[in-house]
Parts: structure tokens; C-alpha cells; sequence
């Protein structure tokens, strides 16, 4: 799945491996994401998906081959720069890993935080994406009194506060009802459009057939042949 090497790819995989003990959830994965594409790593539950992404934020280390992220070699990464690497990544989790405890606001502030900017900016910038996926009404409301949607919407203006050039998102319509999951894929959509790096893994056809982008199939931890959607 390595293709035309003229094109800009922000996610290069060769040959990426991941095993457990002697269990293999991944094998032999070699693909190319491109900048400022949208795609979708389709297969059915178990077949590598989130170990996929996982690999791509280094939550998960891979056990043989190399990603290039951004023309960044994962393997030549010292633990401490990786935080600065992430900063270049938002993540959307199906189940959503807000703080419970934390107002909305402080859920997405502290990706702010974190990188050192100033306590003004960190406003504004909060503020203003609440209020692009629609969340600036509940600005100060704690997660759990929040639907799955809404909680959705949260994790997604956490993920793209930064202005990071890459959107990982795992299952993120996986729990929410058809009109939640339409909102939350037009919001990924419209990052999109506005520059970004979108890649969804998903089993849902229905979210794959309502857009035009690039489907990749895994099953049983292999790029396969893309059955019919």
C-alpha cells in the first residue's frame, strides 16, 4: 500500500508489525497517508484498527518495521520529545477519556496548558472552538451531566485546540445515535476542509458510503482486498 512516492505523505508505515507475546495484531503493514487527506481504516472489530492508531501516537510501540510521522522516524524518538510530537496529533477516542471532574472548559484547556501558552490565548482559543462544535453554551458543565454526543463534541474541540495537523480519531460514532454520529462526522469533515489530516477507523458502512475519501481494509491484522461498502 505504499503508493506514488511524489506525493506528500504526512503518515509513512513499512512493514509495521505488532505483536503480543505470540499473538499477532498487526502484520506487515506498509501505507501512505497523505497531507490534508480524509481516510477511513475500515475492518471488523479485532482486526487491528486501534492498534493502528495507537501506533501512530505512540501509545502502542511497534515490534518490527518503522512509521515516519511528518518525516519524523518514531523508532529515533526520545521518550522525552514525545510529548512534542503529540502536540502535531489530535486523538478522538470512542469513549471519549474526559476528566469526569473537570468542566468542559478544563478539558480542553489543558492540552493548552500543557504546551506553556498564556492564560489569554488559552481563552480565546477555547472559547472559539466550544463554540464551532456548538458546546459553549455547557462551557461549564462536569462530563457526566453531558450526552454521548455532547461528550463526543467535547473530546473532538480537545483534540483540535491545538491546530494539529493530524485528527486520529478511533470509533467516534461508534456509541452515539445516527443524528449524534451525522454532527460528529461533519465536524471531523469540517476540520478537514480547514487543513487537517482526518483518519477515522471505523466499521460503520453507512459513515464510509456518506463521504468520497480513501478507504484502507484491515482484517485479522493484514491490509486485505476492500470488500464491497
Amino acid at each position: 500500500m505504499i503508493e506514488n512516492e511524489n506525493k506528500n505523505a504526512i503518515i509513512r508505515m513499512f512493514h509495521v508489525s505488532r505483536y503480543y507475546g505470540p499473538r499477532a495484531a498487526l502484520v506487515d503493514i506498509s501505507l501512505d497517508i497523505y497531507k490534508n487527506e480524509f481516510l477511513f481504516i475500515s475492518g471488523p472489530s479485532g482486526a487491528g484498527k486501534t492498534t493502528l492508531l495507537k501506533m501512530a501516537y505512540m501509545a502502542e510501540s511497534v515490534t518490527e518495521g518503522q512509521i515516519l510521522i511528518d518525516g519524523i522516524n518514531l523508532s529515533r524518538i526520545p521518550r522525552k520529545r514525545v510529548p512534542f510530537l503529540r502536540r502535531n496529533i489530535g486523538i478522538v477516542f470512542q469513549d471519549y477519556k474526559l476528566i469526569p471532574s473537570k468542566t468542559v472548559y478544563e478539558n480542553v484547556s489543558l492540552v493548552l496548558e500543557a504546551a506553556g501558552q498564556k492564560r489569554r490565548l488559552i481563552q480565546k482559543k477555547v472559547k472559539s472552538v466550544l463554540r464551532t462544535v456548538g458546546m459553549e453554551q455547557r462551557i461549564n458543565a462536569l462530563p457526566p451531566s453531558l450526552s454521548g454526543g455532547e461528550q463526543q463534541r467535547v473530546a473532538i474541540a480537545r483534540a483540535v485546540v491545538g491546530d494539529p495537523k493530524i485528527i486520529l480519531a478511533d470509533e467516534p460514532t461508534g456509541s452515539l445515535d445516527a443524528e449524534a454520529a451525522g454532527f460528529v462526522f461533519n465536524l471531523l469533515k469540517g476540520f478537514h476542509t480547514r487543513g487537517a489530516t482526518v483518519v477515522i477507523a471505523t466499521h460503520d458502512k453507512e459513515l464510509i458510503r456518506k463521504t468520497g475519501g480513501r478507504v484502507v481494509y484491515l482484517n485479522a491484522g493484514r491490509l486485505t482486498t476492500l470488500p464491497e461498502i
